[in-house]
């Protein structure tokens, strides 16, 4: 066996358990839930759904990551490029005042998350606070024109913001904090009609669980028309068949997130993708549905 390919594989897993680890520090439920309870009681009204990236169809949080850190990468490079120095200070000062929006969306996000997840997103926000902090020190001291310190401390500060965003996009992919979770409805869905049931086999607003070939979905009668929907919401995979209807929309048990039964959109987050929605019919008094554009 080649030895440095093993050794490899040992590095390997020991950085994925080094960015796991986080998830299972339990002493961090308490200051994580008091946060929690502070993000969810900011009065942002329409505005906290527009941080989540309902408008957008996926979380807003990574796009905007992309200006703070884009400021500081370039500052950076600038710090050691002759004549750039009014520049660099510009593009750090930016990255500072792109950094609360971006923050702000991600606590929006991460005040939704299950336990672990929120812990690994609570290690995330410190290590970037941590950054934003350094380059705050970063900025007072180029203004003092102590450059040297500026830059050490800008050095230091991406040095922080690069190993939250490791641990972020860790938190994101690895962890599945931020995927559409009804994503794979089109490939577990059969290919054309499948039936569900009698119609009246559905009480009147109320979701019952069945399932589509493979796909669990959920079914909603409202008065002679049944709303069939994938059963799995697409934040975090909660069960939509224990949840409540009110208003036209189907809400998750797990995290508040609504659908519009009509078509699945999202009425209200931390939800961002829409819910797959089934045609439907009725033939001989029983119901069967399939996914738009199957057969």
């Amino acid at each position: 066996m080649d030895v440095s390919a093993l050794h490899d594989r040992r590095w390997s897993r020991r950085l994925r358990r080094t960015l796991d680890a986080p998830a299972r520090w339990e002493i961090l439920d308490l200051p994580s839930g008091k946060l929690a309870d502070a993000v969810e009681a900011l009065p942002l009204g329409p505005y906290r759904d527009a941080l989540r990236g309902v408008w957008l169809g996926h979380p807003l949080h990574p796009g905007l990551v992309q200006l703070p850190i884009g400021c500081w990468t370039s500052a950076g490079l600038l710090d050691f490029t002759p004549g750039a120095q009014r520049s660099a200070d510009a593009l750090v000062a930016i990255g500072l005042l792109t950094a609360a929006p971006t923050a702000l969306s991600g606590w929006v996000d991460w005040a939704r998350l299950d336990p672990p997840r929120r812990r690994t997103g609570l290690v995330h926000a410190l290590a970037n606070t941590t950054g934003v902090l350094l380059y705050a020190g970063s900025l007072a001291a180029r203004c003092r024109g102590r450059r040297a310190r500026g830059r050490l401390l800008g050095l230091a500060g991406l040095a922080a913001i690069s190993g939250g965003g490791v641990l972020g996009g860790h938190l994101a992919y690895a962890q599945a904090a931020g995927p559409n979770r009804a994503a794979a409805a089109s490939r577990l869905a059969p290919a054309d009609w499948v039936g569900l049931g009698p119609v009246d086999d559905f009480p009147p607003g109320e979701p019952v669980r069945r399932t589509a070939g493979d796909l669990p979905v959920v079914v909603v009668r409202e008065g002679e028309r049944c709303h069939v929907l994938a059963e799995r919401c697409a934040h975090l995979s909660g069960p939509l068949a224990d949840g409540t209807v009110a208003d036209g929309c189907l809400r998750c048990p797990w995290h508040g997130s609504e659908f519009r039964l009509r078509d699945g959109e999202v009425a209200s987050g931390p939800a961002t993708s829409p819910q797959p929605v089934f045609e439907t019919r009725v033939l001989s008094g029983h119901l069967e549905a399939r996914l738009p554009g199957a057969g």
